[in-house]
């Protein structure tokens, strides 16, 4: 097992790492209970597979649970979603100082911490991440949130875990669209700041999604330490330093509102398609290398993500893919902060350009 630490002080907290760790959870989740009871929150899919083996773990250590299982999906990352949640943990007679696993990918895991930051006005919860995307990404650095019509994300709070406990065994489960989605946060890593680690994806990428678990385990273990550096610098992204960890979030995410936030377009798939946008946004304006933009397009094509607007499923004037990001929620005094590259490894925040100018760059992208 490898231990990190999310260092925040006296909120700092541990994320275990290891394979069968769902097995063995209880012995790692008793002592941070104040009385042996918990609550499980979980979704239809990863029920089927997890849920009985992270109950019987928790009896083994004599921790009573009860069961929450959500759809499955995207649409659960919501209001009524959240609203289910909440009436379902007061119901159950959750206290401040107990603890909430959430058992499943983003959606679970964003969802069960936002409810855990307002319920009883906050109580404790345990990351259990089932998917590659939580595992690297989401599950790490207490961003919390639902989403609605106008945005993704834009309902939330900053509400960091008490434990994020990583099985890597749970992604033999994972349909192959759902691991590919997760990659591309892996890469992401990579592009921020780190040149080696991306061509380390480009020589081993192809391997990690066919399942050689050695790939896995460095990609998973390099991207939570990255993880966890940049959010203990930055919790609250107050400064750009976080911030550069939503490279090709704001292109993606204008990409998932068009699709209506559904299953035509993975969040990962999303963030694929907006860090190739992002660079070539970048090129076409003299910041970085063409051939370092086209590096990026052709290892996520190369691994089966969406590498431009056609490939995404997106046929859409740039005017209103522009008018997604407008209600992006880091918009700073009307002006969108856009994290563009130098070149592999070299990303950076500015608001030097409008919304004019990227939908301008983004009709140019349509058909290609």
């Amino acid at each position: 097992m490898e231990k990190l630490t999310v260092e925040l002080g006296a909120r700092s907290y541990p994320i275990l790492i290891g394979d069968g760790l769902i097995r063995e959870i209880g012995a790692h989740v008793a002592p941070l209970l104040k009385r042996p009871r918990t609550m499980i929150v979980t979704d239809s899919h990863v029920a089927d597979h997890y849920l009985a083996a992270l109950g019987t773990a928790l009896a083994m250590e004599n921790i009573s649970f009860s069961s929450f299982v959500l759809d499955a999906g995207e649409a659960t990352k919501s209001w009524a979603g959240l609203a289910r949640l909440t009436e379902w943990l007061i119901g159950e007679g959750i206290e401040r100082r107990d603890h909430v696993i959430a058992l499943g990918g983003g959606v679970i895991g964003d969802l069960v911490g936002f409810a855990c930051s307002i319920v009883k006005r906050g109580c404790h919860f345990i990351q259990v991440p089932t998917t590659l995307l939580a595992q690297v990404d989401s599950s790490v650095g207490g961003k919390t949130a639902i989403n609605v019509p106008a945005g993704k994300n834009l309902i939330g709070a900053f509400h960091q875990p008490a434990m994020v406990v990583i099985d890597p065994t749970t992604l033999e489960t994972l349909p192959r669209r759902e691991l590919g989605a997760g990659y591309a946060e892996v890469v992401k890593y990579g592009l921020i700041d780190d040149a080696d680690f991306f061509a380390w994806c480009e020589t081993n990428g192809a391997a990690l999604l066919a399942g050689d678990s050695t790939a896995r385990a460095h990609a998973i273990g390099h991207s939570v330490a990255a993880k966890a550096r940049i959010v203990a610098a930055d919790e609250r992204e107050t400064q750009d330093i976080r911030a550069l960890l939503n490279l090709g979030h704001s292109f993606g995410h204008a990409l998932e509102a068009e699709t209506g936030y559904s299953d035509r377009l993975l969040h990962g798939e999303a963030v694929a398609a907006g860090m190739v946008l992002a660079h070539q946004f970048s090129a076409a304006n003299g910041l970085c290398p063409a051939a370092d933009a086209a590096r990026v397009r052709d290892h996520l094509a190369s691994v089966g993500l969406p590498h431009s607007l056609t490939s995404a499923g997106i046929n859409t004037g740039g005017a209103e893919l522009a008018a997604h990001m407008a209600h992006d929620k880091k918009v700073r005094g009307g002006k969108l902060p856009l994290i563009l590259s130098r070149g592999i490894g070299q990303s950076f925040v500015t608001d030097e350009y409008g919304l004019d100018a990227v939908a301008a760059f983004l009709d140019g992208q349509r058909g290609a």
